[in-house]
């Protein structure tokens, strides 16, 4: 698929938010040294300090209504919580401008933003994962009717300046998305946290344990990212017939994990439509 690209011109991208998210696309962009006119607004002084540190470039500002003017893009970097008291007083500008409005908060519907922001405005609702901060992002995008391909392409530009992007055609997909994707560090997190003790308990130091259990789940996703394989396949070929490997997996299926995953991204995804239903 051809990755999607910025438009080589002058475009203004304001994000409303100055967080460790907002500052992890604003790093991927800057690192993908596009022609870009990039604001940030934010009430709190010191978060927009930090922006000034490292990118004195960036135009910084607490008045959200005084950044979007004239804005192309408008990324909302806010907590799900926040957005209708954040959007609301944007209503008559929006409707005046017009410029797409992204989405980067959990849970809030696609019909809710439309709603705040007076309805029948360019919206693209994302859901990035925390490696984001890393440049190793996965998020999921969904487009309203409203977004033009070429807002659809500035769009999926600012978030594969962190990752990878995929668009899906059904909104209710972001659900699934949160639980696999949103959501899924945590459940590698756990696995890593759960083989640091086990690895301790058989002697290793804990800064040994550490080192092993992070590099060996980095190499695991390297192989299974540059691999033709599928994980299934190579779980295989690293499982010798009578070996350890073979041992270990037979304790860890005797307690259902397989099963146990199923049910525990079912229950993420059910949250995260309960959540949507409260926005």
């Amino acid at each position: 698929m051809t990755q999607a690209h910025l438009p080589k011109k002058d475009i203004t991208v304001t994000f409303i938010g100055a967080g460790n998210m907002a500052r992890s696309l604003i790093a991927g962009l800057m690192n993908d040294n596009t022609t870009l006119n990039i604001r940030v607004a934010d009430p709190d002084q010191a978060q927009l300090d930090v922006i000034r540190r490292h990118w004195p470039e960036v135009e910084v500002g607490t008045d959200n209504l005084v950044m979007i003017d004239d804005a192309d893009i408008v990324v909302l970097a806010v907590k799900p919580q926040l957005m209708a008291t954040v959007t609301t007083p944007l209503r008559e500008k929006a409707q005046l401008q017009r410029p797409v409005f992204v989405s980067i908060a959990a849970g809030v519907r696609e019909s809710s933003l439309n709603d705040w922001l007076g309805g029948g405005l360019p919206v693209v609702r994302c859901m990035p994962n925390t490696p984001a901060l890393v440049q190793a992002g996965a998020t999921g995008l969904y487009a309203n009717a409203q977004v033009s391909a070429e807002q659809r392409s500035q769009a999926e530009s600012i978030l594969r300046a962190v990752g990878i992007a995929l668009w899906f055609d059904e909104e209710d997909k972001l659900d699934a998305v949160t639980a696999v994707s949103g959501s899924g560090p945590a459940y590698f997190f756990l696995v890593m946290e759960a083989m640091q003790k086990a690895a301790e308990s058989l002697g290793l130091k804990p800064e040994e344990a550490n080192l092993l259990v992070v590099q060996t789940a980095l190499g695991a996703a390297k192989l299974a990212l540059e691999s033709d394989d599928m994980p299934a396949e190579l779980r295989r070929k690293v499982t010798s017939k009578g070996g350890t490997t073979e041992a270990a997996l037979a304790k860890l299926n005797e307690g259902g994990l397989i099963e146990l995953f199923d049910e525990a991204l079912q229950a993420a995804a059910n949250r995260s439509r309960e959540l949507a239903k409260l926005s």
